[in-house]
């Protein structure tokens, strides 16, 4: 069965439980008012027959006195406490050879004579000569029940007049709600079979849940799209760039083939050249390896973390690697709350690169600004022209290809750092002119800064 056809079904037989449930309601109530109505009003009767009794004297026929407030379709009867009648008034229907039982602890008892509901009520009474007796009176409720008869007729009227517009809303309800299930069901379809990602239309405005999971699933089709566009450039780029290295070796080793047995210069510059190329490649395929874990979500653990400690530890291990001088500026002594380990894991890839491409000191300036704390990475290279700036985090982006083919960069540097940063919660920007040098900051929020010392 259909999802459309399911909730018809199910909203019809619901709407239909809800209207039966309530006229049953309302036809119970109906019927305990009515019956407390009728009580009512034997209990006044009562009330007359009790006081005109109290004025009797004994010339007068209690008979004659009972039968004066005998109520229509009713009887009325005196007993003592041991069921013995005292006065019995005769009633067309014959209601006083019947014998009706009450329950002590009720108001009245319901009861049936010839198929019609009677009601009875008892009421204690003083008799003439001073003797506790019961007054019973019944009454016939011939009226009420056709009443309920009627009641019960239209209510069953009502529920049948109304599954109409039951079912028109059941139907008019399952195509809002199965027409955008519809929709994504073919938008899936037609990208299954053309190989694009197809989105649906959705009320922008649109509050619900059904447009809040059109907006959700085109938010789906659009990353799944920028992914896929993102994985086919990272292994178009990433075929380029290994294309470029195995051509070098492929290169040198043929020279090495033909010529390096017998000359020994050849032989040393083709197996420095293979050595070169294949570092060049041990490094990028480390670097792609680390951009595609980036692209699983990094995982990032954060601690409270003393930045002039993580500053020192990553500065000493440079300094150590390449022996080149690297100078902090500013005060450090602030604690944050971060992943240590991948922020030292940035930090070496900015030093790194700005130790590639400047000769001079490499330095590390903290600075406290309004609302966030800034990590300034300076070197004093060639500098980068703006129109190379837009794209220096893209995957595989270098400035100078001559350049990074003699520093050994692979153009996946910044952006593994990018991704390391997004992780972090912090921002990367650049800043540089062209002979001077060139400028990345960490900028840091305040918000997950902790104190300064």
């Amino acid at each position: 069965m259909k999802l459309k056809s399911k909730i018809h079904l199910y909203s019809t037989l619901l709407m239909l439980v809800i209207l039966i449930i309530t006229n049953i309601g309302i036809f119970i109530l109906f019927e305990k008012m009515a019956h407390d109505t009728e009580y009512n009003q034997l209990l006044i009767r009562s009330k007359e027959v009790t006081t005109s009794l109290s004025k009797m004297t004994e010339e007068m026929d209690a008979g004659t006195v009972v039968r004066a407030h005998l109520p229509p379709n009713g009887a009325i009867r005196v007993v003592d406490d041991k069921g013995k009648s005292k006065v019995t008034t005769e009633s067309e229907l014959g209601l006083e050879k019947e014998h009706f039982d009450i329950h002590p602890k009720e108001r009245y008892t319901i009861g049936d004579f010839n198929g019609t509901q009677t009601m009875l009520i008892r009421v204690p009474i003083i008799w003439t000569n001073g003797e506790v007796v019961q007054l019973e009176m019944v009454q016939v409720l011939e009226d009420l029940e056709n009443n309920l008869g009627l009641l019960q007729l239209v209510l069953i009227g009502m529920t049948i007049l109304a599954m109409i517009p039951i079912a028109a809303s059941s139907v008019a309800l399952g195509r809002i709600v199965t027409q955008p299930v519809e929709k994504l069901i073919s938008t899936m379809a037609t990208s299954q079979r053309s190989g694009t990602y197809e989105k649906i239309q959705v009320s922008v405005d649109g509050k619900d849940e059904l447009a809040q999971m059109g907006r959700t699933f085109n938010d789906m089709m659009e990353q799944l799209e920028q992914n896929y566009k993102k994985q086919e450039q990272f292994v178009s780029n990433a075929s380029h760039e290994l294309k470029t290295p195995l051509t070098v070796i492929e290169s040198y080793a043929r020279l090495l083939t033909r010529q390096g047995f017998d000359n020994r210069a050849v032989a040393l510059e083709a197996v420095e050249a293979i050595r070169s190329e294949t570092g060049r490649m041990k490094e990028m395929i480390a670097q792609m390896l680390e951009l595609a874990k980036s692209n699983e979500h990094l995982t990032f653990e954060f601690i409270e973390t003393d930045l002039q400690i993580i500053l020192e530890k990553t500065i000493q291990s440079m300094r150590q690697a390449y022996a080149r001088e690297f100078i902090i500026e500013g005060n450090p002594s602030i604690l944050l709350i971060t992943d240590a380990n991948r922020l030292k894991q940035l930090l070496f890839i900015l030093l790194d690169n700005a130790r590639k491409y400047s000769d001079r000191e490499i330095k590390i300036a903290v600075q406290e600004q309004e609302k966030m704390v800034a990590i300034s990475v300076m070197d004093y290279g060639n500098g980068i022209s703006e129109q190379h700036l837009l794209h220096i985090f893209d995957r595989f982006y270098r400035v100078d290809q001559d350049r990074n083919r003699k520093t050994g960069g692979t153009g996946l540097g910044l952006a593994i750092a990018k991704e390391i940063a997004a992780g972090l919660g912090a921002e990367l920007k650049i800043e540089s002119i062209v002979g001077m040098g060139t400028t990345i900051r960490i900028l840091i929020s305040k918000e997950r800064i902790l104190s300064d010392f």
